[in-house]
């Protein structure tokens, strides 16, 4: 068994020669020595080939026929060495024929699955693209549909009833793991409780932290804890998937999170933990968040892209930071985690942090949040909640935005179409630029969408959604929606934390992946009035995130990558690059390694008493 450190062995000739065989394809008698020594490299290929039936990415139709005899391959696909870009036009053929965005998510998995590079390879060619196919706004039917499109395995399921047993089941789990995203299924975007067929969600994430961000594939983990719904619907459906239990009280989902986040943690030490779409984050979030390597991207990476997007609208709006009013549509825990960041955007601008917190205007089902509204508030929107009504109730967001008259509108309410024309209407006439947010997602449950912001401001909202629309023309000019999407934040916040070795993600690694965002646009978005940089250039873009979130780390002083704390920027940007997992790169890398081996085993067989 090779260990760690090993750098030369000593191992049987038989096997090892007939694979180096099969390689080059030579079937000359040879004397055969009984054993010979082999470098570390050429081991580690052999032994996988050797003990192992060929992974997902041995099947690329761009790899010669001498690394697909080494990967056993060679005859269980086409014959043709095919350019990478014909491939890509065979994909992009495929998705052309299929109508229904779900038929498109579907192709696409049964890619992602049976050959890994190329699917990258198209969702970093064509990111603008194939992001809204693997997830919002796709992602959202593909888990109301998950049980019944059911194909293949994905991911790691762990149910309730797997409590006491959780770090023997994680064992099954074949490849080291860097990144988990972890969910439960209770509050899936704007679709309430899914259970278990929410794993769409982790498995969008992690296609998006590998195409965006370049963390290995194989170094991903999506993982869905099974604690039970509290939807009727999916309990009584023959063909759900998961257990059948109600959703388990809210003391039997903190031990069983402690004994994951415990299990994680020894199988993988340093395991960078993302909390998602959980009904209630902010018990897992604070409880861990001290303790492990982890972080709540509805919370954090929501409020962190807002954030960015909010810094550069502020600019543009040549308002200052105190005269801002801002009125959230929205109070639960991404309103509230989106409205947290910009205070502290506030104050880092000069206002203190009683000023920064009353420039917001909260509002959920009942009305504004205000202290004396009569009934009991939930502990995180305490924070934002007004003492200044002076007695009266403002119960609708048409009234809260007529008392507020707000420079910022900002949405987290699911509520699709909730920013009527007539509220648009008075922001336009109200603001020079209004800044205009509708950041539900799916798009059906957007506050507005971009035609009608342009419409109603005259052409003068500042807008960003959390769905992609498409362009509008206005005043003789084709104007582009800013899209908030986490996408641009959580994969650099990710390879950051895991570059940097870091042992918690702090909230200055959060803030700082929300300022670098903000400066990541090239001069010509900035003159167009863009708030978020171009998307195919989503992968620079995470490098800056990452560079950021590792300067912070070094700064918090969390960090363990030693090698990297006196790297100039232009140094550590080389480095950061060079970490990241290239699709495009793949099939050249495998040849190289395989031609490699070959040379290692030549020498070595040549060197041998023969």
């Amino acid at each position: 068994m090779l260990k760690a450190g090993h750098r030369l062995g000593v191992y049987p000739f038989r096997p090892l020669y007939k694979r180096y065989l099969t390689v080059v394809g030579s079937l000359e008698p040879l004397h055969r020595p009984r054993s010979f020594k082999v470098p570390y490299n050429s081991l580690r290929y052999i032994m996988s080939v050797s003990d192992r039936t060929p992974e997902a990415g041995n099947y690329d139709t761009s790899l010669s026929i001498a690394v697909r005899r080494f990967h056993r391959t060679h005859g269980l696909i086409p014959p043709a060495v095919e350019d990478q870009d014909v491939q890509l036009q065979r994909c992009l053929k495929q998705l052309s024929r299929r109508e229904k965005s779900i038929d498109k998510y579907l192709y696409l998995s049964g890619l992602r699955n049976s050959n890994v590079h190329l699917f990258y390879r198209l969702v970093t060619k064509h990111i603008k693209d194939i992001a809204p196919l693997i997830y919002t706004p796709t992602v959202g039917d593909a888990c109301l549909q998950w049980s019944h499109n059911y194909v293949q395995p994905e991911g790691l399921y762990l149910s309730y009833a797997d409590k006491g047993h959780v770090a023997s089941i994680l064992n099954n789990w074949p490849q080291h793991v860097e990144i988990t995203v972890v969910t439960d299924g209770s509050r899936i975007l704007g679709l309430g409780d899914l259970g278990i067929n929410g794993m769409g969600i982790p498995v969008g994430k992690l296609a998006l932290y590998i195409g965006c961000a370049g963390i290995r594939p194989e170094a991903t983990l999506p993982l869905m804890l099974d604690l039970g719904t509290g939807n009727k619907e999916l309990r009584e459906d023959p063909l759900y998937m998961g257990s059948r239990r109600e959703k388990g009280s809210a003391k039997e989902e903190q031990e069983f999170m402690d004994e994951v986040m415990i299990a994680l943690n020894e199988k993988w030490p340093g395991i960078v933990v993302q909390f998602e779409d959980f009904k209630n984050p902010f018990p897992a979030l604070e409880r861990n968040q001290q303790k492990y390597t982890c972080f709540n991207d509805d919370i954090q990476g929501t409020g962190a892209v807002v954030l960015a997007g909010i810094i550069n609208a502020v600019k543009q709006s040549r308002v200052p930071v105190k005269e801002h009013r801002a009125v959230f549509m929205g109070a639960g825990s991404a309103g509230v985690g989106v409205a947290k960041q910009i205070v502290e955007f506030f104050m880092r601008e000069g206002l203190t942090e009683d000023q920064a917190r009353r420039c917001f205007w909260l509002v959920d089902t009942k009305g504004l949040v205000t202290n004396d509204r009569g009934d009991k508030l939930a502990e995180h929107k305490i924070y934002f909640s007004r003492d200044d009504n002076g007695g009266k109730q403002y119960k609708t967001l048409g009234e809260v935005v007529d008392y507020v008259k707000p420079t910022i509108l900002m949405g987290l309410s699911t509520i699709g179409g909730i920013f009527s024309s007539e509220l648009l209407t008075k922001m336009g006439q109200w603001n020079e630029r209004p800044i205009i947010f509708p950041l539900s997602n799916p798009s059906a449950n957007s506050e507005c969408n971009f035609e009608d912001a342009i419409k109603y401001t005259n052409g003068k909202a500042l807008f960003a959604s959390g769905s992609p629309f498409p362009p509008v023309e206005y005043g003789g000019k084709s104007l582009q929606p800013g899209q908030g999407n986490n996408m641009y934040v959580f994969p650099g916040i990710g390879l950051g934390t895991i570059l940097s070795k870091a042992t918690i993600v702090t909230q200055s690694m959060i803030y700082a992946s929300a300022e670098a965002l903000s400066t990541a646009l090239h001069p010509s978005e900035v003159d167009q009035g863009w708030l978020y940089p171009e998307l195919a250039r989503i992968r620079d873009v995470s490098v800056i995130v990452a560079m950021g979130v590792i300067r912070a780390a070094q700064e918090a002083g969390v960090d363990r990558e030693t090698r990297i704390k006196g790297m100039n920027d232009d140094e550590l940007e080389k480095w950061v690059r060079s970490k990241m997992y290239d699709p495009h790169e793949e099939t050249r890398r495998m040849e190289q390694e395989v031609h490699s081996f070959v040379e290692d085993l030549s020498g070595r067989i040549g060197s041998s008493h023969l």
